[in-house]
């Protein structure tokens, strides 16, 4: 009889942490598939902000050095590689607020044809880089903090996925945005 209680504890204690293997392992993987489309909302929410600043650019409502400064950041933003990418984002976010805080420049905006409608598409592209990049490493943090637990290092539970990276960059908006 103690025998049959020994073996049938230790069957439940078998299941009971098979179960809890197998949960942990599903919620590593449910956080990396909430890391990859936490990953691609920021690149969309990235190129739109490019795909804007190159808009306000070329739309004839800056003066010609503002725009080619906004350009060439943007262009550089969109052309750079994994290793400048940081960088090159952060550089198009000092030249937007360098554009967007000069003197009158919304009130200017807003009185040409169309540039209120592009003052609006900017501050939804700049606000979204803001709330992606936050949700983005909100994710890396919590998928970094499951990854280094004991039993998913122990049962590499990660299997060969790497470690996820932060994406810092200065993503501050212009002053006058922040206000309103």
């Amino acid at each position: 009889m103690t025998s049959t209680m020994i073996v049938l504890i230790v069957g439940i204690a078998v299941v009971l942490t098979a179960v809890y293997i197998s949960w942990r392992a599903g919620r590593l993987d449910r956080l990396h598939i909430r890391l990859e489309l936490a990953s691609e909302s920021l690149d969309a929410a990235l190129m739109r902000r490019r795909a804007v600043v190159l808009e306000l650019a070329g739309s004839r409502l800056l003066d010609p050095a503002t725009s080619l400064v906004l350009a060439a950041a943007a262009h550089e933003a969109r052309m750079s590689g994994p290793e400048e990418r940081e960088h090159a984002e952060s550089d198009l976010s000092r030249a937007l607020r360098a554009a967007v805080d000069q003197e009158r420049f919304r009130e200017k905006l807003s009185e040409a044809p169309g540039g209120r409608d592009l003052l609006e598409e900017l501050d939804t592209a700049v606000a979204k880089v803001v709330y992606s990049r936050r949700f983005y490493n909100n994710a890396v943090g919590v998928t970094r903090t499951a990854q280094r637990r004991w039993l998913a290092r122990t049962l590499r539970l990660a299997g060969h996925t790497e470690y996820p990276q932060f994406f810092e960059i200065d993503d501050n908006p212009p002053a006058t945005m922040a206000t309103e």
